[in-house]
């Protein structure tokens, strides 16, 4: 009797032993586990800088993130190399800005792309009505979204919103990140309203490389002029370095801003126009149109950008030399 309780003993051990390890196994290779160190993360690439930044804001660690368009690239021109092409098919989201501002990218890649592969345009959530209309672009609107803080918060949603159907485990995490992003966006809108405020509304006048502003023109009070249409593709002829140098002098305005991620060329042989004829402009320094700054710079983030943009904007506007040129 004793020899087969030891060996029913012996036998329910070895049961618990495989039922135990099982479980163990399951709880460390389980991809929807999300406190599981092993889980499997979600592959996000996403084309333009300003969208790459919500994404890591909002997703932090439970996400791996790649960004296509890095610091003074112009989206407008960027053809994507070989191995952005891999990086976009092996991606389980690509987020992009839409209203093809990123035509390149997306006529050479998007048709390629496996059926699991989820292309997602942050802008498709903005209502129509708020977009400005224009001739230029395919699609009929302006792509510039992120110069308005206020509707690039709601890209910040349509991300949190993807994020959170694609990895429902990670939901309220993502949703967290998405509040706590979104304050600050906020409290940003509001500080770039009262900044603006501090130049006269007859004075604000923001003289650009091309016209990638008007939302931000819209969304703060300003008039807006560039060199270029809205894509940089467009050509620079001698009659538009005229039309600008005459509307310069014309209104008197004492400053105009080059572009990091376009030429100075054209803003200089304005410049030039202007002196000829007996009238100075000064370039009041360098605006963040299409792409962020440097990684581990404050200009390396969308807030940073913004911020770094109406400083320069407001500076140059309100120099002593500016009044005494009104």
């Amino acid at each position: 009797m004793d020899r087969q309780f030891f060996k029913t003993s012996l036998c329910l051990l070895v049961l618990l032993l495989m039922v135990a390890g099982g479980c163990q196994k399951d709880n460390t290779e389980d991809p929807g586990n999300a406190n599981s160190t092993t889980a499997k993360k979600l592959h996000v690439v996403a084309t333009i800088s300003m969208i790459t930044d919500i994404v890591k804001n909002i997703g932090q660690d439970r996400i791996d993130v790649t960004g296509i368009v890095g610091e003074g690239i112009d989206p407008h021109l960027y053809k994507p190399t070989a191995g952005d092409v891999e990086r976009l098919k092996d991606a389980d989201i690509i987020f992009y800005n839409g209203l093809h501002l990123e035509a390149k990218i997306i006529g050479a890649v998007f048709d390629k792309m496996p059926a699991e592969t989820k292309p997602v345009a942050v802008t498709a959530g903005t209502l129509r009505s708020q977009l400005r209309t224009t001739s230029e672009f395919q699609g009929g609107y302006d792509p510039h979204v992120w110069h308005d803080v206020s509707l690039w918060m709601m890209a910040a949603e349509r991300i949190r919103d993807t994020l959170a159907q694609a990895d429902p485990n990670n939901a309220e995490y993502y949703h967290s990140n998405a509040k706590n992003y979104l304050a600050v966006l906020k409290t940003l809108h509001g500080d770039l309203q009262n900044l603006a405020a501090q130049i006269p509304a007859q004075r604000r006048v923001l003289v650009t490389t091309h016209d990638a502003f008007g939302y931000f023109g819209r969304a703060y009070g300003f008039e807006v002029r560039g060199l270029q249409g809205l894509n940089t593709e467009t050509e620079v002829g001698v009659a538009d370095v005229r039309e600008l140098a005459a509307f310069i002098i014309e209104n008197r305005i004492p400053a105009m801003f080059v572009e990091t991620s376009t030429p100075s060329q054209g803003i200089k042989a304005v410049q030039a126009a202007v002196r000829a004829k007996g009238f100075e402009v000064e370039i009041g320094g360098g605006l963040f149109a299409d792409a962020m700054g440097a990684p581990g710079t404050p200009e390396g983030t969308y807030i940073g950008l913004m911020r770094h943009n109406v400083d320069t904007i407001v500076k140059a506007l309100r120099s002593e030399l500016a009044y005494r040129r009104q």
